[in-house]
């Protein structure tokens, strides 16, 4: 699979590098090293790269969201009235600070936004969408899809050489 024209032109040691450390990112130097074939101090020099350079975009721990207290996961399709440049900067972001909101895309198609939104509770939800639709003059509709089972989850996603 052809790589994409985007970001700093990555090699192989790179590429084996992020693929690694997608899956934990808590290995020492030496245990990368080990799995890619380089010295630690290599290791070491590309990951500070790999970071200054902005493909590492961040070092996280993934929560549980049940243990954390948000067990419900929604998957919410928002429509808005009009498309203007201020009012979907504007929704835009009034989203991205609403901490129940875990991800959302501006997308083509039939809705405006995909977001997921995660709570403690349908109660949690509705008060929700009081405050981050009903609230918002442009949102001309939203429909909302209750996860029953979560089938698959990662943020790890194959770079090709």
């Amino acid at each position: 699979m052809k790589r994409g024209n985007v970001g700093p032109e990555l090699d192989h040691f790179d590429i084996m590098l992020l693929n690694v450390v997608q899956d934990n990112n808590l290995l020492t130097t030496e245990q990368l090293a080990e799995k890619v074939g380089l010295s630690a101090t290599a290791c070491q020099r590309r990951l500070k790269r790999l970071r200054a350079e902005g493909t590492i975009s961040a070092d996280v721990s993934l929560i549980s969201p049940d243990a954390a207290g948000t067990p419900v996961t929604l998957v919410v399709l928002v429509s808005l009235e009009r498309e203007q440049r201020d009012l979907l900067d504007g929704f835009k972001r009034r989203i991205a600070s609403y901490p129940e909101v875990t991800q959302c895309y501006y997308v083509t198609g039939n809705a405006d936004f995909i977001m997921v939104v995660r709570v403690a509770s349908m109660e949690d939800y509705g008060a929700f969408t009081e405050r981050a639709f009903f609230g918002d003059k442009n949102v001309k509709a939203f429909h909302t899809y209750a996860s029953m089972q979560t089938v698959k989850f990662t943020t790890k996603f194959h770079i090709a050489e």
